[in-house]
């Protein structure tokens, strides 16, 4: 329970993702709220065509779901779940909302990043969990009429599955995934597709990301004799992501060899925060920080920090987060759009 999955910095404070099969299986309609009394509503803007291949059988963490044919009404409740629906042509009526907006900002922040804007369009979906709750708001989405529920960028445990599959067909995390957020972005993308009975052309988006990572293998051979750890400043300590975390699995995907000794002192988490001891797992050839300007700023402060010989040496890249260019956000979300994003981003960061 260290960071959420968006690594949000100042203005915001993050909140812990990882939830306990407890406080999911407890209490989470009694957050349910009567603001949205329109949310059942028909909302053509939202509503995707019917395209794909029916009826699909997706197996997943807590079992199997058929789709019989191709949902009109999608809610998600995975962290980045509605980007990759969006990559299928499909407009989620409900989703997470990942980055809340500061006081009085419009429109909403996680329909507007370079990579989605476009194909968000005009469209408005509902939030149905916000980063930090203790779970999704079960009355909010009954009320959205989906015909589809996407869980798979998700802790959700067997509880809150069983109590979304009476509203709707839910497919959750891929089924050969231990911990929550471990599987690998091709798998979650891939999970998806299949349930928009799209397999086929997940495929071939997965693999057009695959290619763009081997241009950058074959443009930057020195890549692979270097270690790279991406990481994040938070309660006023180093924190850094794991080879697990979708963070450095685009680190070694690029190239660069990963830093397993920080896997060791995670164990099943994504991230973990280091004790001053322990400041030289991140002395490695190239860092990547993923932090907003406050942070960025306060990082470069630390004297454990400054002292390392990777900072000495001009080799951190600065990826901000929430904040434009936002490539941080599109390193941490890893999806089918915005992973090339990410790619270029860090790409020109190593100059």
């Amino acid at each position: 329970m260290l960071l959420d999955r968006t690594t949000r910095m100042k203005p915001w404070r993050r909140l812990a993702a990882t939830v306990s099969a407890a406080a999911l299986g407890a209490g989470l309609l009694a957050g349910c709220g009567s603001d949205s009394a329109d949310q059942g509503k028909d909302d053509s803007a939202n509503s995707p065509a019917a395209t794909g291949s029916f009826p699909v059988t997706v197996e997943h963490a807590f079992g199997s779901t058929k789709i019989d044919k191709a949902p009109k009404r999608v809610v998600t409740v995975g962290y980045t779940d509605d980007q990759t629906v969006l990559a299928f042509g499909v407009k989620p009526v409900g989703m997470v909302d990942q980055y809340p907006n500061p006081s009085g900002q419009s429109p909403d922040i996680n329909t507007q990043w370079p990579w989605v804007k476009d194909k968000w369009g005009g469209a408005k979906p509902d939030v149905v969990m916000n980063n930090g709750d203790t779970g999704p708001n079960f009355e909010k989405i009954a009320a959205l009429r989906p015909d589809l529920i996407v869980a798979v960028y998700s802790e959700i445990d067997k509880a809150a599955y069983d109590k979304l599959s009476k509203i709707a067909p839910t497919v959750g995390r891929t089924k050969a995934e231990k911990e929550p957020f471990s599987a690998p972005w091709q798998d979650n993308a891939l999970q998806i597709a299949t349930a928009l009975g799209k397999a086929d052309d997940g495929k071939k988006m997965v693999q057009g990301i695959q290619d763009k990572l081997a241009g950058v293998k074959k443009a930057h051979p020195e890549f692979a004799n270097q270690t790279a750890v991406a990481l994040s400043w938070y309660k006023n300590s180093v924190t850094p992501f794991t080879t697990k975390d979708v963070r450095g699995q685009l680190l070694t995907g690029m190239g660069f060899k990963g830093q397993t000794e920080i896997d060791k002192l995670a164990g099943s988490n994504f991230s973990t925060q280091l004790s001053p001891e322990r400041m030289d797992l991140v002395d490695v050839d190239r860092v990547f920080v993923v932090n907003d300007k406050a942070d960025t700023d306060a990082l470069k402060k630390d004297k454990l920090f400054t002292n390392l010989k990777v900072y000495k040496a001009n080799k951190v890249s600065y990826l901000l987060d929430s904040e434009g260019p936002a490539a941080g956000a599109a390193m941490s979300q890893a999806t089918l759009l915005s992973l090339p994003y990410a790619i270029d981003q860090l790409v020109k960061s190593v100059g």
